[in-house]
């Protein structure tokens, strides 16, 4: 595949279903930016979920290389890699490819780029590619950090989701969160002037901890107004009603039918 998507490179180039109801804790960890600083990757997915469905395994095996773009550390060229100029949104760690897939066909003049570590994902969202005729969904299997430092020119994203990431709920895992400090500055520094960060979670402390970090980087701005924090959700200020463009899936269906709440966290980039 290496050789396949070559000139699409130009030269600078846990999903949670319900909300579990974790025990309340401080809105903002103290030790992040300690703790960023000491780590300044650590891996926020692990090496399980490994089963494939024949369906899925025959996608990837199909697909992969005519929807898929290998990971290397150059600047991604979305023009050559899309055949257009188009806003571009980055879809991190989209599970099994459900909300990608409807957010794709949803804004056929916008163009997604989906990154994900697991086969069977990458799978079942090649497979729905195929079935819904989807040219403007292009997909990166690597860890998202290493795309977005290495694939990402600054200011060239119109948009990023980070829908319902790993919430990583014992206290000593939670350094392995996607969304600190460290990473939000990265995500930020892509965006365009006035593209979006939106984040999205089930797991209450986790909602907290979105809010905090994104409400700390200097090149955001809440959409949802101003921001309150404390060690609850309920107590906070500055969650955005879930906007259109984010379908509810049948798992986070039936978490609110039993009780469970959502959070969305969408913030803007400034202007430079």
């Amino acid at each position: 595949m290496a050789d396949t998507h070559a000139r699409i490179l130009g030269s600078e180039q846990s999903s949670g279903a319900a909300q579990r109801g974790d025990a309340p804790v401080a809105a903002t960890d103290a030790s992040d930016a300690t703790t960023d600083a000491q780590h300044p990757h650590i891996r926020s997915f692990s090496g399980r979920r490994g089963h494939f469905t024949s369906g899925q395994r025959s996608a990837y095996e199909r697909l992969l290389q005519v929807y898929g773009i290998d990971y290397r550390n150059e600047r991604l060229d979305p023009v050559a890699c899309f055949g257009r100029h188009a806003p571009l949104v980055l879809e991190i760690g989209f599970g099994m490819g459900e909300t990608t897939a409807s957010i794709a066909a949803a804004r056929p003049d916008t163009d997604f780029l989906g990154v994900e570590v697991y086969p069977a994902g990458v799978g079942s969202l090649l497979l729905r590619i195929e079935t819904q005729r989807l040219g403007n969904l292009r997909i990166v299997q690597h860890d998202a950090v290493e795309v977005v430092r290495d694939m990402l020119a600054p200011d060239s994203v119109a948009g990023i989701h980070v829908f319902f990431p790993d919430p990583w709920p014992k206290a000593r895992h939670h350094k392995r969160r996607l969304i600190r400090p460290a990473f939000v500055s990265l995500l930020a520094s892509r965006l365009k002037p006035g593209g979006y960060l939106h984040c999205a979670t089930d797991w209450e402390h986790y909602a907290v901890q979105m809010l905090s970090v994104l409400s700390g980087e200097p090149l955001l701005a809440n959409t949802a107004g101003p921001v309150r924090l404390a060690d609850t959700a309920a107590q906070c200020a500055g969650f955005a009603p879930r906007p259109e463009y984010r379908p509810q899936t049948k798992f986070e269906r039936r978490g609110l039918r039993l009780g469970h709440q959502v959070w969305d966290v969408v913030f803007v980039r400034r202007p430079s």
